[in-house]
């Protein structure tokens, strides 16, 4: 596969090409050992493309999944604990998980465990590769490397995508790249608040 395309929120790509720029190079490197052709395997059952093959997203991601991981990239999770009290929510959101439950019960509210988990973490750089529905694009992008971010587990969130032209081979549902760019730009420069890197791909 090949980056068309790649945007840089709050410098994020700037950030990799000088403080982390073998690891940026070995994610360019693992895009491009990816051969999309393997991939199709998928027979659509839609109407209006029945018995078509089109992009396996389960293929692409097992793909992506064995080269990221041969090159030490492992999944990472961020435990926290939630009530229904926003004061104590604010309290708690920057203590360690076991201070946040106890704190919730001292309060006599009930803790929720809760936590964020994402696919692939190195040297505190989260990696995504989505090709599911996009609203897990948009749970990436606003809130996934977000929670990362602000409790200091990464400095930057990367985040890969079909281009339009990929996605329309796939089945209908996934995100892509141009409308999650969109959504990204219409929210204003500062939102959301961890440096990105969007890439979006195609064969």
């Amino acid at each position: 596969m090949k980056i068309v395309k790649t945007y840089s929120h709050l410098n994020g790509l700037e950030y990799l090409i000088v403080h982390r720029k073998k690891l940026w190079q070995e994610v360019k490197n693992v895009i491009a050992d990816v051969d999309a052709s393997v991939c199709r395997t998928k027979v659509s059952k839609e109407v209006r493309m029945r018995g078509e093959l089109k992009f396996s997203p389960i293929e692409m991601n097992r793909m992506f999944a064995q080269r990221l991981e041969a090159q030490a990239w492992r999944e990472s999770r961020v435990s926290y604990w939630v009530t229904q009290d926003e004061k104590l929510i604010r309290r708690t959101m920057t203590l360690p998980a076991d201070a946040q439950k106890k704190t919730i019960e001292d309060a006599g509210e009930q803790p929720i465990f809760s936590y964020n988990q994402t696919d692939f973490v190195k040297e505190r750089v989260a990696l995504e590769v989505q090709f599911g529905k996009y609203a897990f694009v948009a749970y990436d992008l606003f809130v996934k490397h977000l929670a990362f971010y602000v409790r200091d587990e990464i400095d930057v969130g990367i985040e890969i995508l079909p281009m339009k032209s990929l996605q329309a081979e796939m089945s209908s549902g996934p995100g892509y790249f141009e409308g999650e760019l969109y959504n990204v730009i219409r929210n204003g420069r500062g939102v959301p608040s961890v440096p990105l890197v969007m890439v979006g791909i195609a064969p």
